[in-house]
């Protein structure tokens, strides 16, 4: 299940709809979700994440328009086959991620010692 991968960022000006899309997108293209694997309902998820069905089931659509998951009647929701990963795609996303972190912390003033303090403080409380 994805539940506990998937959080959403009040504080952040990205849409939840958007949040979730994208912390999706990156788990299958990274594959933390393999192909096949199904996602929970709309319902389920809206309600573990405190949003509303609609908020997630327009995450979903777009996941499946951009050919991340598939959706059938009766069969759930599920990560559809990707293309042949790029070699270093994964990490190319944990790069990707850590500059958005370094200009957001760069942008509060945080020098280098403090983003990387940051991010241990992060790992050492973080459940995964």
């Amino acid at each position: 299940m994805i539940e506990p991968l998937v959080t959403i960022d009040s504080t952040r000006p990205v849409p939840p709809y958007a949040q979730i899309r994208d912390q999706i997108a990156d788990l299958v293209e990274a594959g933390g979700l393999a192909e096949g694997a199904r996602l929970p309902s709309v319902r389920q998820l809206a309600g573990d994440l405190g949003l509303a069905a609609g908020t997630v089931a327009r995450a979903y659509q777009e996941l499946e328009s951009g050919g991340y998951v598939t959706t059938r009647r009766g069969g759930g929701t599920r990560v559809a086959r990707q293309p042949v990963a790029a070699p270093g795609r994964r990490s190319a996303l944990i790069e990707r991620h850590a500059r958005e972190y370094v200009d957001s912390v760069r942008r509060l003033g945080a020098d280098r010692a403090e983003a990387v303090a940051a991010v241990l403080t992060a790992f050492d409380a973080s459940p995964h």
